[in-house]
């Protein structure tokens, strides 16, 4: 299958031993993580999610396959998650077959000559920890960090590991909470769960360093927060505990994920807090997800990370769009590293790019929105690789990036 490239005017080198891959995340792609709390969520009685993950792209069985296409593309790095739900399905309980699944999978990523990008947390949770409390519960930090120090037994040789993906989306409550420190948490950004988060990821990347060989760091969710003209204090206001609290928390690590799809801009509006984002202007084009098309954020969220951490190096662990149009994926993609490549210019120490996703998979509630680079089959899980996917593994294999 030949790739369709766009129109662009040059590429430039990307640095030695640069990482080109793409990312999964194990409840999207396994199928059957039963022991979650978010399936319960999917098949409780009256329940919101549109759609329940079932068996997703059924990876878990069929991760060799996955990891070869994407080393056969001329990809060198794999992202996915290990699922906690699995290692750990009650607490105290370990899973000796689950951590030798996983095991397996970083095998056969070196067998490949593929370099696995390991995510500890790519946020489900163990149906326990949500029944006692969560992130609430004082026992929180003691027990991620337990659940890093029992994954280390198969972390060996990977070279980084992200603790936790995207903790400033995890710190949204969807109802009030009441707790003694911060009263009620209305929906929104909730500092006491940000600070316990944050406990957690530090507990993890001690037991790491003290583990030794092994980079750590967490991703965090670039929202590419952009002013009305004259709300500028109003846009740093919001964005602090959506998004800068969590990267000053990377400001001691061995690098930071950066995870970047659009931007959002805060102005005026009627609500109770009189600012927060601004609807889309009308023609704006959107994805499935109903984003902004917006490639050039990439841009600005390593910019800004640069900015907040002081110069931690650098990943793209996600980037990309939900589309039915793999040439629109090409081409934003390619707007995307573009941005990535004028940031680098600018001074931003960037290591790697990992496109979300390699499947195209379960978004949180629906398989509609579609960001693979690999087709799957709903009902036999066949997988067809889309042109996108020759395409990256085509820059990959010369290790350039393009300037549109």
């Amino acid at each position: 299958m030949t790739a369709f490239t766009p129109a662009m005017t040059a590429f430039t080198p990307a640095p030695d031993r640069f990482l080109w891959g793409a990312a999964t995340a194990a409840h999207q792609v396994e199928g059957g993580n039963v022991n979650t709390g978010h399936w319960e969520l999917e098949y409780a009685p009256g329940t919101t999610v549109p759609e329940p993950s079932g068996d997703a792209c059924d990876s878990y069985h069929r991760f060799p396959e996955d990891i070869g296409l994407l080393a056969e593309a001329g990809l060198n790095a794999y992202r996915f998650s290990v699922e906690w739900a699995r290692i750990e399905p009650e607490e105290g309980v370990v899973s000796r077959a689950q951590l030798d699944h996983y095991r397996r999978m970083i095998d056969t990523c070196r067998d490949r000559g593929i370099d696995p990008v390991v995510t500890l947390h790519h946020f489900t949770f163990p149906r326990w920890w949500e029944h006692d409390g969560g992130w609430y519960s004082d026992r929180s930090t003691d027990r991620f960090r337990r659940f890093t120090e029992i994954c280390t037994s198969v972390l060996d040789d990977v070279d980084r590991v992200i603790t936790i993906n995207e903790p400033n989306m995890m710190v949204n409550q969807t109802e009030a909470r009441i707790d003694t420190e911060n009263g009620v948490n209305f929906p929104g950004p909730s500092p006491y769960v940000a600070r316990a988060i944050a406990a957690a990821h530090h507990a993890s990347t001690e037991v790491l360093r003290e583990f030794g060989g092994v980079r750590s760091g967490w991703s965090v969710a670039n929202q590419v927060f952009q002013a009305v003209p004259g709300w500028e204090a109003q846009r740093d206001e919001w964005q602090y505990w959506r998004e800068d609290f969590f990267l000053e928390q990377a400001r001691g690590d061995d690098f930071i994920g950066v995870q970047s799809y659009l931007r959002t801009i805060i102005g005026p509006t009627d609500d109770a807090d009189g600012f927060g984002p601004q609807p889309w202007p009308e023609g704006t084009e959107r994805t499935l997800t109903g984003w902004e098309y917006y490639p050039e954020a990439l841009g600005h969220a390593l910019r800004h990370t640069r900015d907040v951490t002081g110069g931690v190096p650098m990943m793209v662990t996600e980037n990309g769009i939900a589309t039915a149009d793999d040439r629109r994926r090409i081409q934003y993609t390619t707007g995307a590293l573009s941005a990535m490549a004028e940031a680098m210019a600018d001074g931003c120490d960037v290591r790697g790019y990992l496109h979300w996703s390699l499947l195209d998979n379960y978004e949180w509630g629906s398989f509609h929105p579609t960001f693979g680079l690999i087709a799957v089959d709903r009902d036999t899980f066949a997988r067809t690789p889309k042109p996108s996917l020759a395409w990256l593994g085509g820059l990959a294999q010369r290790n350039v990036i393009p300037r549109a």
